[in-house]
């Protein structure tokens, strides 16, 4: 609660004394923080009703009592334009570095070394992920049947990408496996349309880290060229919208299920990318607000209890 300043107790003692009410002064124990060293209350002399003026007064408030609430900005540009309009001594600003909802919360009224504020007033910036990102994250890990991952394989040509001769050295070596190129993955999703209603009749795996795999129809002779499935393959796309492109190898990997394959693609350190780019933003946004950053959540928003 606010201090009454003393031209407004004198004119609310000149109405309790109309009213046949007492104004009296409560002192307040220093041990207890937050609190005036005064509440002024208004007391009945016939019942002893006590009344405190805080409710009183409250719905006659021309303004709030402090600033609340959370700003959602979409910006960076705008999240630090803000920050700088409302911040104060103590504010602070705080990254959720979450890959998957990586984000900036300033809170303006954020608590002082030795003086707790309320912490209810705040800026907060969403990351926003691009439509290819969330893509690729919708499918990560999860399982696709043969058809289903063809047919998105086909959607998604745009963001596969020719690995480099360092790019091809370092994953092989890493993942054991060949990295593909994007025609050969576009070959192998169509080859798998074609064979979708056919099942597996034998899976080769080849010295050059390749998977060799044919299929039977009807269990009969195999049908067609056995399809090679690269163990790699390379992403070009942004994470963030209207943001830097980042190249991300994908492994590819399949399990055989009655005579079926289900295929799972598996983003590699997907992370590294998010956290990478928010550190960096952290970074700007503490130097261009001249506030403390911290990686983390802040408390939750809420006055501290007696």
């Amino acid at each position: 609660m606010e201090t009454l300043d003393k031209g407004a107790v004198d004119a609310v003692a000149a109405l309790a004394k109309q009213s046949g009410s007492q104004l009296l002064s409560v002192s307040v124990p220093k041990a207890i923080p937050g609190l005036p060293p005064f509440v002024p209350v208004l007391v009945h002399p016939e019942t002893g009703k006590v009344t405190g003026l805080y409710d009183q007064l409250a719905p006659w408030r021309t303004s709030p009592e402090r600033k609340a609430g959370t700003a959602n900005v979409a910006t960076l540009e705008s999240f630090v334009n803000l920050v700088n309009h409302h911040k104060q001594a103590d504010s602070a600003i705080f990254a959720a570095t979450d890959w998957q909802k990586p984000s900036l919360t300033a809170v303006i009224d954020y608590h002082g070394k030795e003086t707790p504020d309320n912490g209810k007033h705040r800026v907060h910036y969403q990351f926003p992920l691009s439509e290819e990102w969330k893509a690729w994250l919708a499918i990560n890990c999860k399982g696709m049947p043969q058809l289903a991952f063809a047919e998105f394989i086909e959607n998604r040509i745009e963001d596969l990408s020719s690995p480099s001769d360092k790019e091809m050295e370092d994953y092989e070596a890493m993942f054991a496996s060949k990295v593909g190129f994007p025609n050969e993955i576009v070959q192998m999703s169509r080859g798998l349309q074609i064979n979708v209603e056919n099942r597996i009749k034998q899976v080769v795996k080849l010295q050059s880290g390749e998977s060799q795999i044919l299929f039977e129809e009807d269990h009969k002779t195999a049908t067609g060229q056995p399809l090679v499935i690269p163990g790699v393959f390379i992403l070009q796309i942004a994470p963030f919208f209207q943001g830097d492109a980042a190249r991300i190898p994908v492994r590819l990997r399949y399990r055989k299920s009655d005579g079926n394959l289900i295929w799972f693609c598996e983003m590699y350190r997907p992370d590294k990318y998010i956290t990478e780019h928010v550190r960096a933003d952290l970074d700007a946004a503490a130097k261009a607000t001249e506030l403390p950053k911290y990686e983390g959540s802040p408390e939750m928003s809420g006055g501290s209890s007696l």
